[in-house]
């Protein structure tokens, strides 16, 4: 819609025309249960700095009723257009605006979101703002650098919770009457109501309780594991105040579990939505209560770091992401008593695996983006936005030192609590507390784009002796069609020299810490010295950069990658090894045996189950065409085997279930599967329990082994919000026209799906045995997604434009497909982003496939 995209000039003339001083919001609520629309009423009073200035308020409703401003009633007609309020003749100092509207409930995720949960039949409402949808449910200046109290009222149905940020109150009749908050944004404010089940703790540190509460459906009361979300939140609670000497700063914190969350969670002052498939209602494996762990924490550590100070405009979403992420994944790691500190390994493994894919798309772009409008904001919760920021933030740790990086927040924080700042806030806090200038850092790191990569250069002499040691760093090129040019950036890293025991294993014997620097450093070796069996680059995982083995360690690690005594050199060697056959410089049937040869060693199944995926993406997308279906019997093979061998109850056990349900493909292996869901065969300590029965019926129905009748019959076993979803998948899945059309009709020529079950369809549609069936979707692709994205919300759009591109097309014939649609089309800047980066994927698989089949004849 024109006039939606508020863009930054908009925002800055915004700022320095207003101060925004209070909201007051008044909802009825109380028709939830039957859906449509809601009355909105929204009192706002603010401060001109100019008599006779013009402004705007943003506000997407279907129907306006009263616009009154300072007293006098504006023509609706005249003022509303295009989701803004214009706001003419302001006085100097003191405004006051008042507007009536009805505002619609959402089935996408966005704005007020209501869902109605099949068990008991009753509705759950939530909200989700960021980044521009608090003008879905009230009147407001949506741009963070506005910030005012919020105090809302709200009328709901009998028998309902309202949740907000302020503590809940004792309703009057049905009207919930909260206090104001804090200054804080309108992206942060939220609303949460129904009959959600409640658990109430508090936590107690110097006098000071803070009250604690967990919500959820009551369909999911009986798996909510509330005890341990509460450790968990109490942990962060006890590092986050320490680490940044500044007590919580909100009234209460409850952490509230939401059906179809589009995210994984929301950082609302002091009322965090997460979604709830982190209730698990099914076993699985610690990988996932390390994940939740981390959601956790991260969205606790935005309490300080983004609502009590809070980006002026979003060119910082990087920092507010990454700062959450990088203390998350620290607090998991240093926490007395913490149950997972190998956090960093699964960083290593998963979050900056991520980052590295996403800095090679053509929409690379520096870590502090140039923000324009919201439509970029958008599209840039990504890779780099979480990732990378958070690997550079690492560094930077490491660069500053973690006392004096502390010590700079801490300062930060006192110095602009309740305020708006931008990173320079920051970097001056830390060059006073470190005595280092950040400026050149700043720019080699935050403002430019693009990876490096590390490969050690030995030389030894005819005894084996080390005889020069020289770090090379390379800048390629940045993608075709990203901005920017490559960049050498300085790098604090660690060198490791591992050595094979007497048991086989692989210690480390040494570390060196130094900076690289340029395309050559230097490595201050000891002359003489033996050369260690393998030298790793970047050792600790310091430094964001893709690192190579030299061909001495590549052959050790081949042989012995399971055989690192720790997890985190074990997972460094298994990114670069993933690495190198994106990239084409590993074969994908290598890739299979190194995995085959060191998966059985892999004690961390956090690596295991990455190694999982991984391996059935390569095979899908890198192999050779004419040796895929060996490789994938060959993987199927092995992960049966596997699953046999594991030890019963294990989490490696179920995690195999796993991978053999999303790869059995010969008829031996669907009977087993087949046989597993029926029970006619148990395998021992292997319980089949309402997830993994669901894992099992997508790979029959989408290998048409399982029919609609049997579909519905599984659904009536698990008559829930998340069996509608598996059943939904599983129909979408079936290798027949008549499915796939069905599908396709209900996702892209209806918008009447709500988003998680759009996700569910999309999800099941796209099954990479079925490249045929699913060919003749690439043209309707093409002819369907700019109305898509014109006609639906960001959220729907965004699942279908990236979940339905014919990414399993891997042929020349795609691209030239996309290029001429992004020439003909002339798509908005984002769609191009998004059908852009999925373009990347297949030229990327289309060179990979070149090269594992030029390996077969090597």
């Amino acid at each position: 819609m024109p006039g939606t995209n508020l863009t930054r000039e908009e925002a800055q003339e915004r700022a320095r025309l207003l101060t925004v001083d209070a909201y007051e919001i008044d909802l009825d609520l109380s028709g939830a249960q039957e859906g449509g629309t809601y009355r909105s009423v929204t009192t706002v009073r603010f401060d001109s700095a100019e008599a006779g200035a013009e402004t705007f308020i943003d506000l997407v409703a279907p129907a306006v009723h009263d616009v009154v401003l300072n007293g006098k009633d504006l023509d609706i007609a005249a003022v509303f257009r295009d989701s803004r309020i214009a706001l003419k003749h302001l006085r100097a100092g003191a405004n006051e605006l008042k507007v009536v509207a009805d505002c619609s409930y959402t089935n996408t995720g966005e704005g007020l979101h209501r869902f109605v949960d099949p068990v008991d039949e009753q509705a759950y409402l939530y909200t989700q703002f960021e980044v521009p949808d608090a003008r879905r449910v009230f009147a407001s200046f949506e741009q963070p650098d506005l910030k005012a109290t919020f105090r809302f009222t709200v009328k709901a149905p009998s028998g309902w919770t309202v949740i907000s940020n302020s503590p809940t109150p004792e309703p009057e009749g049905d009207v919930w009457a909260f206090a104001p908050t804090p200054r804080i944004s309108t992206y942060i404010t939220a609303l949460i109501a129904g009959p959600y089940h409640a658990v109430h703790s508090t936590y107690e540190k110097d006098g000071r309780s803070v009250p604690l509460g967990i919500y959820c459906r009551p369909s999911l009361a009986e798996y909510l594991d509330a005890e341990e979300i509460f450790a968990v939140t109490r942990q962060g609670f006890d590092w986050f105040q320490e680490k940044f000497d500044y007590a919580y700063p909100f009234a209460k914190y409850d952490q509230l579990f939401v059906p179809e969350f589009n995210a994984g969670a929301m950082e609302n002052a002091g009322a965090v939505t997460i979604r709830d498939q982190y209730v698990f209602r099914s076993k699985v494996t610690d990988a996932a209560y390390e994940t939740r762990a981390e959601t956790i924490l991260h969205e606790l550590a935005h309490m300080w770091f983004g609502d009590l100070v809070t980006m002026e405009w979003w060119n910082d979403l990087w920092l507010n992401e990454s700062f959450a992420t990088y203390t998350s994944i620290a607090c998991q790691a240093d926490a007395e008593g913490s149950r997972w500190p190998h956090s960093w390994t699964t960083f290593a493994n998963s979050m900056k695996t991520w980052a590295y894919r996403q800095d090679q798309l053509p929409s690379t772009h520096p870590i502090m983006a140039d923000i324009q409008d919201l439509d970029d904001v958008l599209v840039n919760f990504d890779g780099i936005t979480y990732a990378k920021g958070a690997s550079v933030l690492k560094q930077l740790v490491a660069y500053v030192g973690k006392d004096a990086f502390f010590q700079g927040v801490q300062a930060y924080f006192k110095a602009h609590a309740f305020g708006n700042t931008r990173l320079s806030d920051l970097l001056g806090a830390l060059e006073e507390t470190s005595g280092r200038d950040l400026k050149a850092w700043s720019k080699a790191w935050l403002e430019t784009a693009g990876i490096n990569i590390l490969r050690p250069e030995i030389e030894t002499d005819g005894d084996g002796h080390v005889t020069s040691f020289t770090v090379l760093q390379e800048a390629p090129a940045l993608p075709a069609g990203a901005k920017g040019e490559p960049t050498l950036r300085p790098h604090r890293i660690a060198i490791g020299c591992y050595d094979l025991d007497a048991a086989g294993k692989l210690v480390r014997t040494d570390r060196i810490e130094l900076d690289v620097d340029g395309e050559r450093t230097t490595v201050p070796f000891p002359s003489g010295t033996a050369r260690p069996a393998v030298v790793l680059l970047n050792d600790d995982d310091l430094s964001y950069a893709k690192v190579r083995l030299d061909e001495e360690s590549l052959r050790v690690v081949t042989a012995h990658l399971g055989d690192f005594t720790e997890s985190l050199p074990r997972a460094l060697s298994w990114s670069s090894a993933w690495d190198m056959t994106r990239d084409g410089e590993l074969a994908t049937r290598d890739y299979l045996a190194l995995v085959l040869s060191g998966i059985g060693k892999e004690s961390d199944i956090g690596v295991v189950q990455s190694l999982h995926r991984q391996v059935k993406l390569a095979l899908d997308l890198y192999a050779a065409p004419e040796w895929r279906e060996a490789g994938l019997n060959q993987w199927t093979e092995a992960t049966l085997a596997h699953l046999r061998a594991a030890e019963p109850s294990s989490d490696h056990q179920l995690a195999w279930a796993r991978a053999f349900a999303a790869t059995a493909r010969s008829p031996l292996h669907l009977d087993v599967l087949q046989s597993l869901l029926d029970g006619t065969q148990e395998i021992e300590g292997l319980a089949v329990d309402t997830e993994l029965r669901w894992a099992f019926v997508q790979r029959l129905a989408a290998t048409g082994l399982i029919d609609e009748e049997e579909i519905a019959a599984e659904y009536e076993r698990d008559r829930t919000a998340a069996g509608e979803r598996h059943a939904a998948s599983a129909r979408a899945a079936q290798p027949s026209e008549e499915a796939k059309a069905e599908a396709w009709a209900s996702v892209v020529e209806s918008d009447k799906l709500p988003n998680s079950l759009q996700e569910s369809v999309i999800t099941g549609f796209v099954q990479t045995d079925q490249r045929e069936l699913l060919a003749p979707y690439t043209e309707r692709y093409f002819a369907a997604v700019k109305e898509v994205w014109d006609s639906r919300s960001h959220e729907m759009a965004q699942q279908i434009a990236v979940g339905l591109y014919p990414s399993l097309q891997v042929a020349q014939e795609t691209l030239d497909a996309t290029d001429a649609w992004l020439e003909s089309v002339q798509p908005s800047a984002a769609l191009r982003r998004l059908v852009s980066e999925s373009r990347a994927g297949v030229e990327r698989a289309l060179k990979a496939q070149a090269a594992d089949a030029a390996a077969a004849t090597a």
